[in-house]
């Protein structure tokens, strides 16, 4: 029994200078099924020493509570069944961490650094930056989604090839992994266009986006122990997470600003090895708005022959060419190295939210399909998610159906939106646009840091500016090139106007002081 207490329960265990509601409390309470003493505290659960526990815990909390599965100096929600120490457990308390066998997990990739390599993960952490209570509407210049837009509304003829696929009600069903037979075909028939060769049905896997293409080709080419894989710099940091979470090893090459962004052909030969097996080239380009010319493209073809390396080329920006230099599939040069095409339907149609791409094969002399490449990709996708089946059985309608106006209209858009963005930062000294954009939908602008006041780099640059301005940007840390950022031109002129003027005004008002006024 207890000494000067209460018990309210099974305590078999004294609860001294306290009340026991459980199985036993030392100095305090306890109001579940303890096993050990609590000591100072309450105990709520299976006991907890100097704190409290409202679960089922077998061990002590020290100074504190615990609301779970032990934590040190925190909080456990679970069934822990260790200490917490100077934290909080309202559950079972727990064991620690390192007793788990899925402990390990906590070192891992994901946990770790997955968020470094998120667009949309740092997006989310500036948003956080935004005041909620601000005067102004929340301008969203750092991710290329402008389907919010009514101006860039998709095709009638996508919508309507959807809702009639729908209405047959003969696409609820599973589709073959690699998608169904018609809409591959229609892909295949669409991208032949643009290439001395045909395509065929066989050669398109098609995907739940873009991103599910990047998803699946890059575990493919990991399975050779020790491989690596060269990527662009700046570059789209979805590579290089997916690399990360396969252990594929990454090898950076520079795009360089002052020749539009064109790829260091002459670094490619340095960087590879016997284990490099593949190269990925972004065209039209995300993040920096180039677009290749067909020359480049071959010296890029002719290094991948020379090195042994198959090509990806992410293509999915293929219509927005707003320049006078045209779009060039890679696939131009699929018999001088294997070309894997990622294209969707998310950008050129402005429906990201439908989900559907694919992976095109370029390979003319079948070395793909030897080395057993395109095998391994219709093995990963037996395994994986589909795009919507009902999407993928419009695909054909909307591939054959969509007026060139539709694409004509976007284009023009873009392009008044991309000038007034190049002539607003141009006019702005403290950020610096080195080539005008010609593609895509994105510009690389270069912040003069040396003239603003307190401003750390490019997070910090983006972090302040959303706070003041409810201004979003993409900082370039994220993707790979460290105090720049990335602007999206993909929204109206007056919304784009609004937000570069913002961003002016933020960077006059946190400019250094011995600073001459001016832009």
């Amino acid at each position: 029994m207890a000494t000067v207490h209460q018990s309210n329960g099974h305590g078999e265990a004294a609860a001294t200078n306290g009340k026991s509601n459980g199985h036993a409390a030392a100095n305090g309470k306890s109001n579940g099924h303890g096993e050990a003493a609590a000591a100072n505290g309450r105990s709520n659960g299976h006991a907890a020493a100097n704190g409290k526990s409202n679960g089922h815990g077998e061990a002590a909390a020290a100074n504190g509570r615990s609301n779970g599965h032990a934590a040190a100096n925190g909080k456990s929600n679970g069934h822990g069944e260790a200490a917490a120490a100077n934290g909080k457990s309202n559950g079972h308390a727990a064991a620690a961490a390192a007793d788990w066998n899925f402990a390990g997990g906590k070192d891992g990739i994901l946990a770790t650094t997955g968020a470094k390599n998120s667009i949309r993960a740092i997006r989310y952490k500036i948003s956080a930056s935004v005041e909620e209570s601000g005067p102004r509407p929340v301008l969203p210049l750092a991710h290329g989604d402008p389907s919010v837009f009514p101006a860039f509304r998709t095709a009638v003829e996508a919508e309507d090839a959807v809702a009639a696929a729908l209405r047959t009600g003969q696409f609820s069903c599973y589709a073959a992994g690699v998608g169904l037979p018609a809409a591959r075909s229609a892909v295949a028939e669409h991208l032949s266009q643009g290439v001395p060769y045909k395509l065929s049905a066989d050669d398109i896997f098609l995907t739940a986006g873009g991103t599910q293409a990047i998803e699946v080709i890059i575990p493919v080419l990991a399975q050779t122990a020790g491989a690596n894989i060269l990527l662009p710099r700046p570059g789209y940091p979805n590579y290089e997470a997916r690399a990360a979470f396969n252990k594929l090893e990454v090898r950076h090459f520079d795009l360089i600003p002052e020749k539009g962004w064109e790829i260091d052909v002459d670094s490619l030969e340095s960087i590879a090895d016997k284990n490099t097996t593949a190269m990925l080239i972004i065209n039209p380009n995300n993040p920096c708005g180039s677009v290749y010319s067909y020359e480049h493209l071959a010296k890029v073809a002719e290094v991948a022959r020379k090195l042994g390396i198959l090509v990806i080329a992410d293509e999915v920006y293929g219509k927005l060419v707003l320049g006078n230099a045209p779009f060039i599939p890679m696939g131009v040069f699929g018999h001088i190295a294997p070309v894997l095409s990622i294209g969707s339907l998310s950008k050129s149609w402005i429906v990201p939210g439908w989900r559907l791409g694919w992976v095109a094969v370029y390979d003319p002399t079948k070395i793909l399909e030897e080395t057993k490449i395109s095998t391994s990709i219709t093995n990963y996708l037996n395994v994986s998610t589909d795009p919507a089946t009902f999407v993928q059985a419009a695909l054909p309608q909307i591939l054959e159906n969509t007026k060139e106006d539709f694409f004509k209209r976007i284009i023009g858009l873009l392009r008044e939106s991309s000038e007034i963005c190049y002539r607003e930062i141009k006019e702005n000294k403290y950020i610096t646009c080195p080539h005008k954009p010609e593609g895509s939908m994105f510009v690389m602008v270069k912040l003069n840091l040396h003239l603003l006041e307190e401003i750390h780099d490019d997070i910090d640059f983006c972090c302040k500016l959303a706070k003041e301005e409810s201004v979003i940007l993409c900082p370039g840390s994220v993707l790979g090139m460290e105090n720049w950022v990335r602007i999206t031109f993909a929204c109206v002129p007056s919304s784009l106007q609004d937000g570069l003027e913002r961003i002016k005004s933020f960077c006059q008002r946190n400019k250094k002081k011995n600073s001459i006024n001016g832009c």
